[in-house]
Formats: structure tokens, C-alpha cells, sequence
């Protein structure tokens, strides 16, 4: 029984591999069949945003930093004493 469902495992995988490889070769002819082949050529043009910039992405982190450090530290430096005299 055990050797049963091994082949039977080595024919699915050799059957899934045989249908990968057949739709590879039909990609891969495109000259109808006929053994020619047909040269496509395509002009694309390069469009660039602005967050793939790396300048905008060192500018973000050091705004972030100064914001993350102002927010830590509060208002540390910002102690009043106030000294109440009573008569």
C-alpha cells in the first residue's frame, strides 16, 4: 500500500511537470508554429515620482527624528519654580 501511494505521488508530480513544461513551449513559440520568429518592439518611456527619490526619503527620516526627540524629550527644560512669600 505504501508503494502504491508513492508511485502514485511520482505520477501526479511527473503529470504537473509535463503540463509546466508544455505551457512553457507554447509561450515560447510565437512564429505560429512554423519554426520563424517574430521580432516585437516596444518604446516605453520612463516616468519617474516623487517618493522614488532617495533625497526625499533621507529628508522624511531626519524630520521624523526631530520630531520622535521633540516629542521625548517634552518640556524637560521648561521648569518654573515659584516661590510664594505669605506675610
Amino acid at each position: 500500500m505504501k508503494r502504491l501511494i508513492t508511485n502514485w505521488k511520482a505520477f501526479v508530480a511527473v503529470f504537473v511537470l509535463g503540463l509546466t513544461q508544455l505551457a512553457v513551449f507554447a509561450q515560447q513559440d510565437q512564429g505560429g508554429g512554423s519554426g520563424s520568429s517574430t521580432t516585437i518592439t516596444t518604446e516605453t518611456t520612463e516616468t519617474t515620482t516623487w517618493y522614488t527619490q532617495p533625497w526625499v526619503w533621507i529628508v522624511g527620516a531626519i524630520v521624523l527624528l526631530i520630531l520622535i526627540v521633540a516629542l521625548v524629550r517634552g518640556n524637560s527644560g521648561a521648569t518654573k519654580e515659584t516661590t510664594v512669600i505669605k506675610d
